[in-house]
């Protein structure tokens, strides 16, 4: 059975998930989303570890956290970094 303290920490986990991918979808600069989306990865890992997931966490890792923000912030680096705002 999963304790309480455990269920908690999986709730606060998916429920800062969830804020940072609002903040991410939200914000205008585009370095800031990276970094949202960066920090949504990284409570969705801490809910797989939580669920005793180990592997799933290390490949989600390595490919959430580093290689798509990297991704991210180099194609930002060569565009623009602020969205135009809707008119």
């Amino acid at each position: 059975m999963m304790s309480l303290f455990t269920a908690s920490l999986i709730i606060f986990a998916l429920t800062l998930g969830a804020v940072f991918a609002y903040f991410a979808i939200k914000s205008r600069d585009l370095v800031k989303a990276a970094v949202f989306s960066a920090g949504q990865s990284a409570a969705f890992a801490l809910a797989f570890f939580m669920l005793m997931a180990p592997d799933i966490v290390l490949a989600y890792v390595a490919v959430a956290i580093g290689i798509y923000t990297v991704v991210l912030l180099y194609v930002i680096n060569k565009t623009e970094r602020f969205e135009e705002a809707e008119e």
